[in-house]
């Protein structure tokens, strides 16, 4: 029995020695960690996030959620930071914020964390992708912001919202657009489709002329790329080599170029001839696109 006792004790001494030696856990591991309760926050002791990545809110929306939120309650709690006796700064939620204000509460449920200016930017601007009906331009500049403000790669921005590089390299395209057609996105006269098909036009004079067209005779997606495809014309066939047309390719083969220019971000031209011959062409536009790509296909 006194064997049993000393070999208890010594493992326990060495189960307490090795839980001495153990690091204590540090403060950046734990900066995020959500608390595990909702609290009931009163909305005078919230701030507005200065990192709010949306800045236009439509009012028949916010009435319609006021009047949802009058009715059953803030369903969703907002998300906050702790800024020290009872003040809080709004992470994200500003919506159900702005709504909950309008439907008359007096305080809130809300998650509280804990986060430094970086830490609390990434929460807002990853939340804010993942929960919120932001317009394709918004989404876009949420992606650029994280890449500059966050220092993220864009393997590591592929992580954190859970899109494949193709699809944040494509929305990241939109930003080198022309103010007006960033507007157009923003205000639905256009889609994140036919923004992308305009991001491959190389000059801004073209994709301005092809930009109003589209708004003006209410063009599809397709019919906008076979606009760009003919230089601005609207005969097709005018060209009497059938490789310099995507419209004399099946539709399966213009799918599978579709596909192709999302996963590389970029134009991609499919020459095929009668025969079932032809060839793949990926455009890149500098050393850095074309490294890209390059690592794009080393993956795949």
């Amino acid at each position: 029995m006194a064997k049993k006792k000393e070999l208890s004790r010594g493992i326990r001494a060495l189960l307490s020695n090795i839980e001495d030696k153990s690091p204590m856990p540090k403060t950046k591991e734990i900066v995020k960690e959500l608390s595990s309760n909702i609290a009931e926050i009163s909305l005078d002791d919230i701030e507005i996030n200065p990192f709010q990545p949306r800045t236009e809110f439509d009012p028949e929306e916010l009435m319609n959620l006021a009047k949802s939120i009058r009715t059953y309650g803030l369903i969703q709690p907002i998300t906050v930071r702790s800024l020290g006796g009872h003040k809080f700064q709004l992470i994200s939620g500003e919506r159900r914020l702005r709504a909950s204000k309008m439907a008359g509460l007096n305080a809130v449920p809300a998650y509280i964390r804990i986060a430094d200016d970086q830490g609390m930017l990434e929460m807002a601007l990853v939340e804010n992708i993942q929960r919120s009906e932001l317009n394709a331009v918004e989404v876009a500049i949420s992606y650029q912001r994280l890449i500059d403000e966050c220092n993220l790669t864009h393997e590591e921005l592929s992580s954190r919202v859970g899109k494949n590089r193709s699809t944040i390299t494509n929305y990241i395209r939109l930003l080198k657009l022309p103010p007006v057609i960033q507007a157009g996105v923003k205000k639905d006269q256009i889609s994140m489709g036919h923004a992308r098909a305009l991001a491959g036009v190389e000059n801004v004079s073209l994709q301005l002329t092809f930009f109003h067209r589209t708004v003006e005779d209410k063009l599809s997606v397709r019919a906008l790329e076979q606009l760009i495809r003919g230089g601005g014309s609207t005969s097709q066939g005018s060209s009497s080599s059938s490789n310099s047309s995507g419209s004399s390719l099946p539709s399966e083969v213009l799918e599978i170029r579709d596909e192709l220019s999302d996963q590389f971000g970029t134009k991609v031209d499919i020459k095929r001839d009668t025969k079932g011959k032809g060839q793949f062409v990926i455009k890149f536009n500098n050393d850095r696109d074309f490294n890209r790509i390059l690592e794009i296909l080393k993956e795949d």
